[in-house]
């Protein structure tokens, strides 16, 4: 038996990974998404984007309002960026972002950025990043000002994720991604955990 593979033969059936296709499809959507205002985006756009059919994107996600509802949800994502014990949340959550910009090519909360420009779906957009994620956050934090702690702490991660992702800032690009953890995390960790007294 031959350890080597030979490519398909023209003509026959490529198979997909139903889930790394959905995953594309996601990933295609959500970089449309952070392009263009939700109404111009069509289906055959995200199809091209992910090298799929059209047909194929119905037949996981059943319409656009569906897959976009997805798209828009940050619920997936809040459940491995807050992933971690609280003392320990501030590296987690930027180790997760600079991970996801550096070798997934995503964020899992630049999108909200781009709210203004999708009119209604802007609104579904904010109001999931409140629920999904700051408001998420807030009720694991004790002690004053939680809600306001949590925002600044997303806020952080959020300008992190602009530079990253956005404005791609050399230095933070070419920096050693436990350096970078290292010199920022106890930023976003102080808004957590807080051990300066406040005023």
């Amino acid at each position: 038996m031959s350890a080597v593979s030979t490519p398909p033969t023209a003509g026959a059936p490529v198979r997909r990974d139903a889930e790394a296709t959905k995953a594309a499809i996601l990933k295609a959507a959500r970089h449309l998404l952070a392009r263009h205002a939700h109404g111009d985006i069509t289906l055959r756009a995200v199809a091209e984007r992910a090298g799929v059919s059209a047909p194929l994107i119905l037949k996981y996600f059943g319409n656009k309002d569906a897959l976009f509802a997805r798209v828009m949800s940050f619920e997936a994502d809040a459940d491995v960026l807050l992933d971690a014990p609280l003392d320990e949340l501030g590296p987690h959550m930027v180790r997760h972002v600079l991970v996801s910009q550096s070798q997934l090519g995503a964020d899992p909360l630049l999108r909200v950025v781009f709210a203004p420009l999708h009119a209604e779906q802007g609104d579904i957009l904010r109001a999931n990043f409140r629920a999904q994620v700051t408001e998420r956050l807030t009720a694991r934090l004790t002690g004053p000002d939680a809600g306001l702690r949590a925002e600044l702490a997303v806020a952080a991660l959020l300008g992190l994720g602009v530079v990253y992702g956005l404005a791609r800032g050399p230095h933070v690009r070419a920096a050693a991604l436990d350096d970078v953890v290292k010199r920022y995390a106890p930023l976003v960790q102080e808004h957590l955990t807080p051990t300066t007294p406040r005023p």
